[in-house]
């Protein structure tokens, strides 16, 4: 394979750089199979003290959200939203949402970064901390959907007798988010609450 002519950045020439951006364009390509790769790996690890893994949690999570007839977005930020779960534990949350925030609307993206505290009401108590944190957040237009998300498909997925859905049947729908263009207006609709279903 051919490589760039230099071993420090600011010594690279053009032809290096479109070198580099056209192997960028086939990496960002392959961001949805390297994450569907991961959460694969997911079902090989139990959350510690839980009687499902990782991987369980996320397709019971996200078939719940199928089940409520949730739009794609919402579908994929919550099979991903506990991605970071093995490589950042004390940030899983905000993990997730960078992954997601390119390729998703902005609300979708806000719910998963936050959703850690918004958990707390849950268990909070039981370790000495606020279970009310999120409570800062009560006059964002997001709060509601939060609080949502929380109730309704991440908090109760943890049921080994529960049928989910085989990560292949969300496999197109991965596909189909992050082959989005990233960033895209359109698609981010900024401070526009719409909730979980549509």
């Amino acid at each position: 394979m051919k490589t760039v002519s230099f071993t420090e950045m600011k010594h690279g020439t053009r032809d290096d750089y479109l070198l580099l951006r056209d192997h960028e364009e086939a990496h960002f390509a392959g961001t949805a199979d390297r994450l569907l790769r991961e959460l694969s790996l997911q079902g090989e690890e139990t959350i510690p003290g839980y009687p499902v893994t990782r991987l369980e949690h996320a397709l019971q999570s996200a078939t719940r959200a199928v089940d409520a007839g949730a739009d794609i977005d919402w579908i994929v930020a919550t099979l991903l939203h506990d991605i970071g779960d093995g490589l950042a534990p004390q940030n899983h949350d905000k993990f997730a949402a960078e992954v997601l925030r390119p390729f998703v609307r902005e609300e979708v993206t806000w719910v998963v970064e936050q959703h850690g505290i918004f958990q707390m009401v849950y268990y909070g108590q039981h370790y000495g901390w606020d279970p009310n944190e999120r409570e800062k957040f009560a006059s964002h237009p997001y709060y509601q959907t939060c609080v949502d998300f929380c109730e309704l498909w991440d908090q109760s997925s943890f049921d080994p007798a529960f049928e989910s859905k085989p990560l292949e049947y969300f496999t197109p729908i991965v596909h189909e988010v992050f082959a989005r263009n990233a960033y895209d207006d359109t698609v981010l609709c900024p401070n526009e609450a719409r909730g979980l279903l549509p």
